[in-house]
């Protein structure tokens, strides 16, 4: 599964992870490693007209007012949020 937010498009951010030394003699130097940060992603399921639609979304998405209005039924489902994200 792609850890990419289906509304805003969100992924990963890279990072460097520093032990707990940062100076020193080289010899005595803290190790540098690069991870990712990713995403709050969670399923979520909105029902449609057409039927159920599973979306994977990140929970900053999930509090915006334009979610909101979506999944309580005020606004129709955008058809860009129906694409599934590929690398």
């Amino acid at each position: 599964m792609a850890r990419v937010c289906q509304v805003s498009g969100k992924k990963g951010l890279k990072a460097r992870h520093v032990r707990h030394r940062h100076s020193g003699p080289w010899k005595f130097r803290a190790p540098r490693k690069n991870r990712v940060q990713h995403p709050n992603l969670q399923t979520v399921t909105i029902q449609t007209p057409h039927g159920k639609v599973r979306l994977t979304v990140c929970t900053t998405v999930m509090k915006s007012q334009a979610f909101i209005d979506v999944v309580a039924g005020n606004k129709p489902l955008p058809k860009a949020w129906l694409v599934k994200p590929s690398y």
